[in-house]
């Protein structure tokens, strides 16, 4: 969730430390600081709480000068947003900046005032910094005595240490917590995600889990959990600086709604030939492997979830193979029954998410008959360590709110769910459906796109609702459910989801003249049903809000707002009908005025639990 950025060059680093701080501060934060030293080892050390543009002011009025350093922005888990709880955490020469939580801290932080050393924050990396200063008094280098350390370590880090007595090198240590290192000429420098070099590096090491490793300005060394020198792949990145710039959009996330026929048109290339399915990531063995296939579990979090919970109607109803999905800090803790051939799927946009990562750790031990990630980072934790993966191909995704990672991951999921049925049933016309379909699909979401005029134009009736309902049916639930999500992320407008179907069992108790209802009616089997549901809610004065299609047969009146969509084939319609919801959230934040693209108390990868 918070950003690393450590350099060891032999040059002035400051500069690179807060342009590196300011492309991560996508990930979430509410401080940021940065350590440098130079090679005489004098520490300067400047921390500001909020944005890091507040830094780099303070950064203009102070002499940092200094070859080595490290940075952070800080999402608060222990301690309040203060200055004082800030990263980096000294402990005479020792500094240190953390991703994560240490889980047993109070215990260290007792046994550590018992040898002498005062705390002056409330956090649990301060800990980190005193008890390798502690251990250091025993000898051995920096690498030796972090490697000493970390057992004493119960819980999730990804850290860079620095010892102002060596100025020449940063040691960093990685569990639970993405790093990754970036090899420069005559310089190197470590990251928590490879956007924050994209200026000074394109050859990157991804840390595995358990890795330990010591950068210098000419030299990397990487060793495994269990001590052993080890050599990782290096991977060069060809992403253009331009791919993480706001180019002619005023946001992040308005570009990247945007960006979605493209994304999909991406999503799709190579894999659709003559009506079937070709994934080249995956081998004989794999097509083998999701032949057996009689039963699909599915584990996410957040957006992610909500795209598994639309694909469980599509393989019950497409491929005739029982879904189940869970979110996956839920499973993470209980016990459960693996049924016979069960594939496990994770979902991701970042595939660094904590709580999915730790299930699918979970998944190896229970006899799962295989693991498969969809994910759009494709060196990511989930990728390397599943099974099977296919990738979103969404490009780099800078607005914590999700739009196109979620639409790609349909898209994935549904070609997926073709792919499969081809497998299992060579004559089955379920796959050519399916791949036919996905071809009209860019075209119809930039038809939808040309209505954001008009549904900027709807957002300024809700600029004074605290309150949305949104109502779906079958496949439409979980997107009033991600509907839901995205306004109550970006405007801070309290919005929640039900199926249509349940409102009678409690909600219509909110209705009201003042509380919006936001209704998902595609013309399919369910319209009769859901319209209803309408009924139910125009009875009690609700005002409604219908996104439906021509073919509907709703009209509007001074109760009801129609917002027409273009008519799609009915397995289509999950993926366009969140695409106007998208773009309404979008402009309902404009109109509060918040800080859409950085949500209050949210990151964009959430790496701890």
């Amino acid at each position: 969730m918070c950003g690393i950025i450590g350099a060891v060059a032999q040059r002035d680093i400051a500069d690179i430390l807060l342009k590196g701080l300011c492309c991560l501060e996508y990930r979430g934060y509410d401080s940021a600081g940065l350590l440098v030293v130079n090679s005489q080892g004098q520490v300067s050390r400047l921390r500001r709480v909020g944005k890091v543009r507040n830094l780099i002011n303070a950064a203009e009025d102070t002499i940092l000068l200094g070859e080595t350093g490290i940075a952070h922005t800080r999402w608060a888990t222990h301690g309040q947003p203060e200055e004082i709880n800030a990263h980096p955490h000294i402990s005479t020469n020792i500094s240190v900046v953390h991703n994560g939580i240490i889980e047993n801290y109070e215990l260290l932080r007792a046994h550590l005032k018992k040898q002498g050393y005062s705390f002056v924050s409330e956090t649990d990396t301060e800990v980190i910094a005193h008890l390798v200063n502690w251990e250091q008094k025993k000898g051995g280098t920096l690498l030796e005595v972090v490697q000493r350390v970390l057992p004493f370590l119960r819980g999730t880090y990804g850290m860079v240490i620095l010892d102002s007595y060596f100025p020449d090198r940063l040691v960093a240590a990685r569990s639970g917590s993405p790093l990754v290192i970036g090899r420069g000429i005559g310089e190197n420098f470590i990251v928590s995600d490879p956007i924050a070099l994209f200026s000074v590096s394109r050859c990157f090491i991804y840390l595995e889990e358990g890795d330990v490793a010591q950068i210098s300005c000419n030299n990397i060394i990487i060793t495994d959990q269990h001590q052993n020198i080890v050599q990782r792949n290096e991977i060069e990145s060809y992403l253009e600086p331009y791919s993480v710039d706001k180019g002619i959009y005023n946001h992040y996330m308005q570009k990247e709604i945007y960006e979605q026929p493209a994304v999909i048109t991406n999503t799709l290339i190579s894999r659709c030939k003559n009506g079937c399915v070709y994934f080249e990531e995956l081998d004989d063995y794999a097509n083998d492997l999701l032949e057996k296939v009689q039963h699909i579990k599915i584990v996410a979090c957040g957006t992610s979830y909500h795209s598994g919970m639309v694909s469980r109607y599509w393989w019950e109803s497409l491929a005739h193979i029982s879904c189940d999905i869970e979110i996956a800090s839920e499973f993470r803790y209980r016990k459960s029954v693996v049924l016979e051939n069960s594939l496990f799927i994770t979902l991701s946009q970042s595939g660094e998410t904590a709580d999915t990562l730790a299930a699918l750790r979970l998944s190896k031990k229970m006899g799962y008959l295989g693991s498969l990630s969809i994910c759009n980072v494709l060196f990511s934790s989930l990728v390397r360590e599943s099974d099977l993966a296919l990738m979103t191909n969404a490009g780099v995704e800078i607005g914590v709110a999700s739009t196109k990672s979620f639409t790609s991951q349909l898209v994935l999921l549904l070609l997926l769910v073709a792919k499969i049925s081809g497998l299992k049933n060579k004559t089955s016309l379920v796959e050519k459906k399916i791949v036919n379909s996905l071809q009209e699909l860019p075209s119809c979401i930039e038809k939808v796109l040309l209505q954001n005029k008009l549904l900027s134009k709807l957002a300024e009736e809700f600029s004074d609702k605290n309150h949305v309902l949104f109502i779906g049916r079958g496949e439409q639930y979980p997107i009033a459910m991600e509907g839901a999500l995205k306004l109550k992320e970006i405007s801070y407008t309290h919005a929640e989801a039900y199926a249509a179907g349940e409102l009678k069992h409690g909600p219509l108790a909110l209705i009201d003249g003042n509380m919006p209802v936001i209704i998902l009616a595609p013309n399919n089997t369910l319209l009769e049903k859901l319209k209803s549901n309408i009924e139910e809610i125009r009875a009690r004065d609700g005002l409604l809000y219908v996104f439906t299609d021509s073919e509907s047969g709703f009209m509007n009146n001074d109760q009801t707002r129609i917002i027409l969509l273009p008519h799609i084939e009915k397995i289509l319609a999950p993926i366009v009908y969140i695409v106007p919801l998208q773009l309404l959230s979008y402009y309902v934040a404009i109109i509060k005025g918040t800080d859409l693209d950085k949500p209050r108390n949210l990151a964009k990868s959430v790496t701890v639990e």
